[in-house]
């Protein structure tokens, strides 16, 4: 079956930065749009970055439009998110997920059929 596998969350200051990464196994990784969401307590689910197919697209959130850094490796069915000058709002469990949808890629929750179980990031300040 598919499975997503988030590591690399952990508890930071703020000013830090940390790199998550999302192994997938169980689906034609190079098939599939990546993307990456996160969920603070008491918040809905938003997106944060998304990459197309063969890596050459790439949109991100305002909220981490220039810190933030998405990429992938087909040969390694991995993909990353770089997470730099991290804030204490950057708090949240980070989710990755995977379409397999026609298109480059996709920032609404609903676009995606797979999701991993998440990795939490919490920024002191």
């Amino acid at each position: 079956q598919v499975q997503l596998v988030e590591s690399g969350g952990g508890l930071v200051q703020a000013g830090d930065s940390l790199r998550l990464s999302c192994a997938a196994s169980g689906l034609t990784f190079s098939n599939s749009a990546m993307g990456w969401f996160r969920q603070a307590p008491g918040k809905e689910r938003e997106f944060v970055a998304a990459i197309s197919r063969g890596g050459s697209s790439t949109s991100y959130a305002d909220s981490v439009k220039g810190r933030f850094t998405i990429s992938r490796d087909n040969a390694e069915k991995t993909t990353y998110l770089q997470m730099n000058s991290l804030k204490p709002g950057d708090t949240a469990v980070y989710y990755c997920a995977a379409s397999q949808r026609a298109g480059a890629y996709f920032v609404t929750k609903n676009s995606y059929t797979y999701w991993g179980q998440g990795t939490q990031v919490t920024v002191s300040s």
